[in-house]
């Protein structure tokens, strides 16, 4: 799409709304990564060309023929890409269940005539997918005969936000000492994570302010907690 030179963030949000024919716009908003490959967050409120720097050019990726959006190996548009490429990390036993719920909403019920062999190969699940996640998400996808693929879709999501990373915005950071972190931001709350451990948690409701000097991050909570 084209822009005016000086266009705000809020003018290609509505653009890609319209685009999408999305309603419920209070609930969205558009990501780009730095130099850093940090992911931000684009202010409406600001000039696009103040916020993202990179010479890089921004990429979309072009509809399929049929009006089908691009989707990478053919994932379903729902299927979250953290859990697809191991950002949102899942075991065994959770990816084989969340591929079974996409398998039956891609694909419907499971049909001996026409699903024969290693029918689920060309649908991408989790990084590194073995041929024995395959295997299971196949025998699960054989016991959902007569769930819709809205159903399954609802399956999936209620499975998914059952992860305990699922919806942290994670970031890069140093504490006190100096020693890497991870700031995570969701719903709940700060969360603070060491080595993929959690070693600290703020709650919304705790926190009476934050605010930050230079490149330091202050969090000022109730006192005695």
């Amino acid at each position: 799409c084209l822009q005016q030179k000086h266009a705000r963030g809020q003018v290609l949000f509505d653009m890609v709304c319209e685009h999408l024919n999305l309603l419920e716009k209070d609930y969205f908003g558009l990501t780009f990564c730095d130099s850093d490959s940090q992911k931000n967050w684009l202010d409406p409120s600001k000039e696009i060309k103040k916020q993202i720097r990179s010479k890089c050019p921004g990429r979309v990726r072009p509809p399929q023929p049929g009006g089908v959006p691009w989707c990478p190996q053919r994932a379903p548009l729902w299927l979250p890409s953290d859990i697809i490429t191991g950002r949102l990390p899942c075991s065994f036993v959770t990816h084989a269940l969340l591929g079974s719920y996409a398998v039956q909403a891609e694909l419907g019920d499971y049909d001996a005539e026409e699903h024969v062999g290693n029918y689920v190969s060309e649908l991408h699940f989790a990084p590194n997918q073995t041929r024995e996640l395959e295997e299971r998400i196949m025998e699960l996808h054989k016991t959902y005969r007569g769930m819709t693929p809205g159903e399954a879709e609802i399956h999936f999501l209620e499975n998914a936000k059952k992860l305990s990373m699922y919806g942290v915005d994670l970031h890069h950071a140093k504490d006190s000492e100096g020693i890497d972190i991870m700031l995570g931001v969701c719903a709940n709350g700060l969360l603070i994570y060491r080595d993929r451990l959690r070693i600290n948690r703020f709650a919304w409701p705790k926190i009476l302010k934050i605010s930050y000097k230079r490149s330091n991050f202050y969090i000022k909570i109730r006192p005695g907690e």
